[in-house]
């Protein structure tokens, strides 16, 4: 199933982010966490790729098994900074031979092992020239997402920018977004204001994730420039070290999130999972019956 053309009809999507393992009991315990959000029907999950493609062939062995082994619609997420564009083409024609339809075609972050790290001569150096690289090779095969930002990207000077270069990724031929992180939806909405008045109208995915380690998403926060509200941070400091209050709490705070997002008409959620299955469960079911209907 085409990610793009099943939002196409207003239809609500569910969906779950995965990082390959490092270890064969990793993977393992991965493929435990697939099968119990498998439960909960998910449009698609999607399985990212690592700094400088240092995940490349455990991106592709997770992808592959999810795809041959689950019914889910699996989405690979690919960075082209550190490729060439013969890397990125061999990789492309390989998801397709294996009959993977969606992409998330990113830029991608400079390995940080490597300060000195320049790209290949022919790499393609932005996300927009992977989208455009895709639709010249591989036509309408793929449906093609891309990354979002609606606290703006960590490179970006303002959000005029920010929109500029969003919109540039539309127009090569990208069909969805999902966002960035965030947790305060007034983020979003403004995001979604300034793309309605550019005349950028794919569908934009909020990307949520539930809080179960404090200290570890303030980490997460402060590389990629997002604000955690100070409402959240003295609900959530006290009990920084207490793991079972820390995930009740960032649990009800995800869900009040949610319930705000799907009441404001979002098409739909993505969870950023961590490899793992609690949380996201426990805030379905705090959501469950607002989504009633609008699958």
């Amino acid at each position: 199933m085409k990610i793009g053309e099943y939002l196409k009809e207003k239809r609500f999507s569910l969906s779950f982010e995965f990082f390959p393992p490092k270890s064969q009991e990793g993977e393992e315990e991965l493929f435990q966490t697939v099968a119990r959000l498998q439960s909960l029907k998910p449009t698609f999950v999607s399985v990212t790729y690592g700094a400088g493609g240092s995940t490349r062939d455990r991106t592709k062995r997770v992808v592959e098994r999810i795809h041959r082994e689950t019914n889910i619609t699996v989405m690979a997420h690919l960075t082209c900074i550190a490729h060439t564009k013969e890397e990125l083409f061999e990789i492309l024609s390989g998801y397709k031979a294996i009959g993977i339809e969606n992409i998330l075609a990113l830029r991608g972050d400079k390995p940080k092992d490597k300060p000195d790290f320049t790209p290949p001569e022919d790499a393609c150096r932005h996300a927009e020239e992977l989208v455009s690289f895709i639709k010249a090779h591989f036509g309408d095969y793929f449906s093609i997402g891309v990354a979002s930002y609606p606290e703006g990207h960590p490179e970006s000077p303002n959000m005029e920018w920010e929109i500029r270069y969003f919109k540039r990724k539309v127009l090569a031929g990208a069909d969805f977004s999902i966002t960035q992180m965030f947790f305060d939806n007034r983020y979003y909405y403004e995001f979604m204001g300034l793309c309605h008045r550019a005349d950028i109208n794919i569908p934009i995915i909020p990307g949520i994730m539930p809080i179960t380690n404090f200290r570890q998403v303030q980490k997460f926060a402060s590389m990629c420039g997002t604000e955690i509200p100070q409402r959240l941070i003295e609900r959530l400091e006290p009990y920084a070290d207490k793991p079972e209050e820390t995930l009740k709490l960032g649990v009800e705070f995800a869900i009040e999130q949610c319930l705000d997002l799907i009441e404001n008409g979002v098409p739909g959620l993505h969870f950023y999972t961590l490899n793992k299955s609690k949380a996201t469960l426990m805030v379905y079911e705090g959501i469950k019956s607002a989504l009633v209907g609008l699958a």
